[in-house]
């Protein structure tokens, strides 16, 4: 069966026509003129502005031309992530779905479900003639997952909506009305290359099979990061038997838990022996500590035949390694104020050693500006006390809830009285565009909602057909529900 013959048809036929499209961030030209081309073929007004955003708008279906002008948003990229063993040319190819019972899933690569599935809903508004809904402005931005350029360089002259409907949350019992700013930690350093020892055994060592997934999103489960994984097997290593450091490339997407990492290193000959003794040691702790959450997790180690590659110096690898070691990883501060919400955390998401260069990068967010500047400068301590040199970019800032805002009345009103039962009312630990456009359009009132969306940012993303369903008729009638303009 194919995608496109799924339930509601009009939603899922747009979901395989902008899979078609490959859309990396940063690469988005093929599907901006993908959207650009799909709304002039509607005949709609269509923009694109400077950074690449586009715009398509819609009069109100008859009857309900007095109602507030409505904003649908979601955003153009995806996360490209694909498993090791999978060949896949994310610039070049489409994405291959696969329907698995009631989830639709990717063959060894993430889905785009987030947030295509947004995407392709818009599309379908736009494309009918038999929905009601009050008029529509489609906000299709660019680059939301690697720094939110596109919200952050919006043209809000654009848009004269009075309400805001992002659909980019991953709960379909759940209305999001916040959610967490984040800033971007890049480090580096120089370090010294030395020649490897004239008697040197080298291993490869590698760390996969992690479940990875949204470092906002998951953050607060408990999933194993392949990096600091890495790291603490090194420095058992280099504490007690000493070793030459040659590489370590670890971890891919700066929004991503990092589900991999490999490192190439040299052991003198005379400690080849016990090598294994040392490894299998710290693997059995590692997959004792995790047994109930990385069930798939998988340590390697393998001798390299010949490497002619340079080494870590001896006074630059506990640098290195410490660095790591101190820089925090995980849950940094509850909310005090929302049960449950992790107000403030740190992922360290890319590392990077080789050719005399170490690189790290990190992501932090929190959902409290005073607080997010505190991991932040809490990354910049644990690198710059080695001698890296550290740049944070990329700061965006978190959505403030409001409880009094009148789209969630509706919202919340319609969903119990529809499905029998409240709606989890939350602010989210993921990067929403919502903080960012409220500073471009701050009268309008803004509320995020969508579909069941699993293991987003990993190859194990899946989006469930029922869930959609469900979204989808919800959706319909929150449309005819919106007010009429103020007089």
């Amino acid at each position: 069966m194919s995608v496109k013959n799924l339930e509601p048809r009009a939603m899922w036929s747009h979901f395989a026509d902008l899979n078609a499209v490959p859309r990396p961030s940063k690469k988005e030209e093929r599907v901006i003129q993908f959207m650009m081309d799909f709304g002039n073929s509607l005949g709609l007004e269509t923009i694109k502005d400077a950074i690449g955003n586009v715009v398509i708008k819609k009069a109100a279906s008859p009857g309900m031309e007095d109602r507030k002008i409505v904003i649908m948003q979601s955003h153009l990229d995806m996360v490209h992530q694909k498993n090791s063993d999978t060949v896949f040319d994310f610039d070049n190819q489409g994405i291959e779905m696969i329907i698995d019972g009631d989830w639709v899933r990717a063959n060894g690569t993430t889905l785009g479900a987030d947030n295509g599935i947004g995407v392709a809903t818009i599309m379908a508004i736009l494309t009918s003639t038999d929905i009601a809904h009050p008029p529509i402005e489609a906000m299709f931005t660019v680059d939301e997952e690697t720094g939110m350029t596109g919200a952050m360089e919006l043209d809000p002259s654009n848009f004269d909506g009075e309400i805001l409907l992002n659909l980019d949350t991953e709960d379909d019992d759940e209305i999001s009305i916040g959610c967490a700013g984040g800033i971007d930690s890049n480090t580096s350093m120089k370090y010294t290359e030395v020649d490897l020892w004239e008697d040197a055994a080298v291993f490869e060592l590698k760390i996969s099979g992690l479940i990875g997934g949204h470092s906002g999103m998951d953050i607060d489960k408990g999933r194993g990061n392949a990096n600091k994984m890495m790291n603490r097997i090194l420095q058992k290593l280099m504490v007690t038997k000493g070793f030459q450091l040659i590489s370590i490339d670890g971890g891919s997407l700066r929004n991503a838990i990092p589900r991999e990492s490999v490192a190439v290193f040299a052991i003198n000959h005379d400690f080849e022996g016990m090598l294994d003794v040392e490894f299998s040691s710290i693997a059995l702790t590692l997959k004792t500590e995790y047994a109930s959450i990385e069930k798939e997790m998988n340590l390697a180690l393998n001798p390299v035949v010949s490497n002619t590659a340079k080494a870590v110096g001896s006074e630059d690898l506990p640098k290195i390694i410490r660095s790591i070691y101190a820089c925090h990883n995980g849950v940094f501060r509850m909310s005090s104020d929302i049960e449950g919400l992790v107000e403030t955390s740190s992922s360290l998401a890319r590392v990077i050693v080789g050719h005399g260069d170490f690189t790290t990068q990190s992501l932090q967010r929190s959902s409290v500006e005073s607080t997010k500047d505190d991991v932040a400068n809490t990354i910049r301590a644990s690198f710059e006390a080695v001698g890296c040199e550290v740049v944070q970019n990329g700061d965006y800032p978190g959505w403030q809830p409001n409880k009094d805002s009148e789209i969630l009345t509706i919202l919340r009103d319609l969903y119990v009285k529809k499905f029998n039962e409240e709606p989890q009312v939350k602010a989210c630990h993921a990067g929403l565009e919502c903080g960012i456009l409220s500073q471009h359009l701050p009268k309008v009132d803004m509320i995020s909602f969508g579909p069941n969306i699993r293991a987003a940012h990993s190859p194990d993303e899946k989006v469930q057909i029922s869930s959609v369903q469900k979204f989808w008729d919800y959706l319909l009638e929150v449309l005819v529900l919106i007010p009429k303009k103020s007089a």
